[in-house]
């Protein structure tokens, strides 16, 4: 079991930077790929981004390669977003989650946590 805390969402300018933060209880956080994933009403979770169980492997979707930057640090339980050069289409729920594999697909993923608001304003 995993239980997983997301923090550092917000209301931003268009342009600026957040950074997300996901912490994980328990002693196996290092045995699980983590993934961003994002939420506006009435659409589909998306792939944000991901990260393997290492983190020597990273993912991203088209819409944020370049601007976002995922990372972990297995010795805090701890994965990030770094978000960058943000837009007004990037206003979402960000949600992480944590998976025995990376990929892109929310079916894959077996533990969430209940999400942060980002905001960006025009």
């Amino acid at each position: 079991q995993v239980q997983l805390v997301e923090s550092g969402g917000g209301l931003v300018q268009a342009g600026g930077s957040l950074r997300l933060s996901c912490a994980a209880s328990g002693r196996t956080f290092s045995r699980y790929a983590m993934g961003w994933f994002r939420q506006t009403p009435g659409k589909e979770r998306e792939f944000v981004a991901a990260i393997s169980r290492s983190g020597g492997s990273t993912y991203y979707a088209d819409s944020v390669k370049g601007r976002f930057t995922i990372s972990r640090d297995n010795a805090k339980n701890t994965v990030y977003l770094q978000m960058n050069s943000l837009k007004p289409e990037d206003t979402a729920v960000y949600y992480c989650a944590a998976s025995t594999h990376a990929t892109v697909s929310t079916l894959d993923y077996d533990y969430w946590g209940q999400g942060t608001q980002v905001t960006v304003s025009p």
